[in-house]
C-alpha cells in the first residue's frame, strides 16, 4: 500500500495530479462495485473498477497533492509579499481574511525556520 511519503519521491505535483485524474476518472466511469459476490452486468467498453491497490493509491495521491499544493501556496504568498501585495490582497486571493492569511504564513515560516522564532 503506497503512502504519500512513498509516492513523494516518484511524483511532481503535475505527475501526481495526472495519475490521480486517471484513477479518479476511471473510478467515476466504472460500474459501481458492490459488497456482494454478484458481479454487476457491464458492457465490454466499460472501464474496469479500481482494484483495492489502485483505490489506496488514489487516496495517497490525493493526500500528496494536498501537501504539495499547500507548500506551493505558501511559496506563492511569499512571492506575492515580495512583489508588494498587501495582506488584504493576499487574504482575498486565498478566500480568507488578511489576519488568517498572515497567521497561516507566519506559522508556516516558523515550521520551516524554527531557529528564527522570537524568544
Amino acid at each position: 500500500m503506497p503512502t504519500p511519503e512513498d509516492l513523494e519521491s516518484h511524483h511532481t505535483l503535475l505527475t501526481a495530479v495526472a495519475r490521480y485524474d486517471q484513477l479518479r476518472s476511471r473510478d467515476a466511469l466504472a460500474p459501481p462495485v458492490t459488497d456482494t459476490d454478484e458481479a454487476l452486468p457491464r458492457n465490454a467498453d466499460d472501464p474496469l473498477p479500481l482494484s483495492a491497490a489502485e483505490a489506496l493509491e488514489m487516496l495517497a495521491l490525493g493526500e500528496l497533492i494536498a501537501r504539495k499544493a499547500g507548500y506551493g501556496r505558501q511559496l506563492g504568498v511569499r512571492t506575492a509579499r515580495a512583489v508588494g501585495a498587501s495582506w488584504t490582497q493576499i487574504g482575498a486571493a486565498l478566500g480568507t481574511s488578511k489576519q488568517a492569511a498572515w497567521e497561516s504564513h507566519t506559522r508556516w515560516l516558523s515550521e520551516q525556520f524554527p531557529e528564527t522564532e522570537a524568544v
